[in-house]
Parts: structure tokens; C-alpha cells; sequence
């Protein structure tokens, strides 16, 4: 059975592949191919432009939402559970907001209920919808560890990311392998050693 979320995902795919792309965007990347050297009316290229366009906007979908809405729903009958929840090893990709460049890795995300959670796909969610758009690691994590926090008020949230970045590897320095760490504790995670300690230990760091 397909999720009503699942189809939303599908409808936007779908509406992306068959938006309109103004002349001015598709004049724009034309520009930027001659620019870099190759002719924007030889066959292969010809449709390019709008293709450009139409990726452009699926990878910056997040503008376009507000990642706090996933959190919504939340439950309350938990049967007494009270411990830690934790989603490991969630694969985005983001862009670099100072060269455009792909940002690919994944994010562990833990928080420790009070007397609410949300499903877990909601943590993936908020995730992708701050991912998907112009972006820094930094303000990345930042971000998801925040939404969680004000909307779930739990006892503790904690993020770590872990990614590649396309602006190092396939410019400037040009050195691929080279993963980039950051993370955000909030609340006991924080302020608590023991807790501290046993989230990363469990996310692998």
C-alpha cells in the first residue's frame, strides 16, 4: 500500500517534470554553458536549459515548506516508553550554498521523548526539508536539531551529520573522501555527560 505521504512525494515529482520554465531562467543557463565553453544550440544541449531549471527546483524543494508541519502528529500512548529514539544513518543531499555543489552524507537524529513521539519517518522529513535547499552543514544541523526541539519539547535532541561536499572534491582542492563531522546536542544531551556519551556511542562516534 502506497503512504498518502508517498503520493504527495509522487504528485510533486510529476508537477516538477511538467512546470513551465520562464525564458529568462532558460537564457540564464544557456549563458552559463557558453560561458563555460560548450554551445548551448548544438543538439544535446538544446533541451538542456529547462531540464537544468526543472532540477533546480526539485533540489530546493524545501523552500517551499515548512519542515515543523511533520511533527504535527504526535502520540501519546508510548506504552511507558520513555527512552531514547533514534534514526540512524538517514542519506540526504543538499546543495552548497557558495559554490552550488552537491552535499551528500547522513544524518543520525535521537531525541528523548517527555511524554510525546512522532513517527519516525517525520525525523527523515524534517531532515529532507531543510536539506533541499542552499545550505551549509553547519546551519544544516543546526536547524533540524531545533525544529525537533520546539516542536517535540523533549528532554534532549541530538543531531550528527556527516557528509562529503562537492565544492571540495571536485574543486579548490580536489580531495575526494574527505567527510566533514558536525553536530548539535540540545537538553540533557548537553548538559548530561552519561546521556552524552551513550547518544553518540549509539549513533557510532
Amino acid at each position: 500500500m502506497t503512504s498518502c505521504a508517498q503520493d504527495i512525494d509522487d504528485d510533486d515529482d510529476e508537477r516538477l517534470g511538467k512546470m513551465p520554465v520562464p525564458d529568462a531562467v532558460q537564457d540564464a543557463i544557456r549563458t552559463l554553458i557558453r560561458w563555460s565553453g560548450d554551445d548551448p544550440t548544438r543538439e544535446g544541449l538544446l533541451d538542456t536549459p529547462k531540464r537544468v531549471a526543472r532540477a533546480w527546483k526539485e533540489y530546493c524543494q524545501g523552500y517551499g515548506e515548512d519542515p515543523a508541519l511533520h511533527l504535527g502528529r504526535q502520540f501519546e500512548e508510548v506504552g511507558g516508553y520513555h527512552e531514547l529514539v533514534l534514526l540512524k544513518g538517514i542519506p540526504f543531499q543538499s546543495h552548497c550554498e557558495h559554490h552550488m555543489a552537491p552535499i551528500v552524507g547522513t544524518a543520525s537524529i535521537a531525541y528523548l521523548p517527555r511524554d510525546k513521539v512522532v513517527g519516525i519517518s517525520k525525523l527523515a522529513r524534517v531532515l529532507h526539508g531543510y536539506a533541499r535547499r542552499l545550505q551549509i552543514q553547519e546551519r544544516l544541523t543546526s536547524e533540524v536539531a531545533q525544529c525537533i526541539w520546539d516542536n517535540l519539547k523533549p528532554h534532549g535532541v541530538a543531531v550528527v551529520i556527516e557528509a562529503q561536499h562537492g565544492c571540495m572534491t571536485g574543486r579548490g582542492v580536489r580531495t575526494p573522501g574527505v567527510s566533514m563531522i558536525t553536530s548539535r546536542l540540545i537538553g540533557v544531551f548537553l548538559e548530561d555527560n552519561r546521556s552524552r556519551k551513550e547518544v553518540l556511542s549509539l549513533m557510532g562516534y
